[in-house]
């Protein structure tokens, strides 16, 4: 199986001498092409920072991070942001959707900075619709349609560009339960039919149950690591415990 991201001897400090502040600490992993994989941990873990730091946003003090064989940290600003925006998917807690724009051109516009062809871009865009449910809100505003909704069409916006990896970082963290699960199906069969790959921050146990993998991180370093066998409560389960041990516990859904 390919490698997607390969992380290794990762570390990021805050700060200078005194008053520096190390938040991870020696970090090495990898994660193959159509995995979907977790990332939790107590609170100021460094799950955030971890996942910032392996997708360009910000830059670790020591270590290295090759996504798609490619190391980040070799590329000059101009080629990052392009590598970004071409390589790289995002899905956030805050949708970033224009309101001036419907919702197909708020998919499209990636796409369209880069000018794509227009059939390419309508055939990338009928795919994507259809895999998470929107095609009937394509011509609607952002400001017409309910939050999970806005969060599938930000999904969508990531998926269209065909990335090597997308990220997320809490995700269903502004969604009711409902809207939450809808997602989450909706991420899976981005994995499962797309064979997209996703690394995912979360702090809730039913969130993480969608993962094929968790990462838990404790201290800046990561202290285990499951794996998922069976079925998605059992699963969620063994998430649960886990959580229990390093602490930092989240809301545990009912299946």
């Amino acid at each position: 199986m390919k490698k997607i991201l390969e992380v290794n001897h990762l570390s990021k400090s805050y700060g200078y001498r005194n008053n520096k502040v190390q938040v991870l600490n020696n970090i090495s992993f990898s994660v193959d092409q159509g995995e979907f994989v977790g990332i939790m941990g107590p609170s100021g873990a460094g799950k955030s920072t971890l996942l910032s730091t392996i997708s360009t946003i910000a830059l670790p003090s020591t270590g290295t991070v090759r996504i798609d064989g490619q190391d980040i940290l070799k590329m000059r600003n101009d080629q990052i942001s392009d590598f970004r925006r071409k390589k790289l998917g995002f899905i956030f807690q805050d949708f970033n959707l224009l309101d001036t724009l419907n919702v197909k051109d708020n998919i499209l516009l990636p796409l369209a900075v880069d000018r794509i062809p227009l059939e390419k871009m309508e055939q990338r865009l009928t795919h994507v619709a259809s895999v998470l449910g929107i095609e009937q809100l394509l011509k609607e505003f952002p400001n017409t349609i309910s939050v999970g909704q806005k969060q599938r069409v930000a999904a969508a916006r990531a998926l269209i560009t065909e990335p090597k990896i997308i990220f997320a970082d809490e995700p269903t963290g502004a969604l009711d339960s409902k809207s939450a699960a809808e997602l989450l199906q909706y991420m899976t069969n981005m994995n499962l039919e797309d064979d997209a790959t996703i690394m995912m921050v979360t702090h809730d146990p039913y969130t993480a149950s969608y993962c094929n993998r968790i990462l838990f991180i404790k201290d800046g370093v990561i202290f285990s690591e499951v794996v998922r066998q069976g079925s998605r409560k059992d699963f969620f389960n063994r998430v649960i415990d886990m959580q229990a041990t390093i602490g930092g516990g989240g809301r545990a859904n009912d299946f």
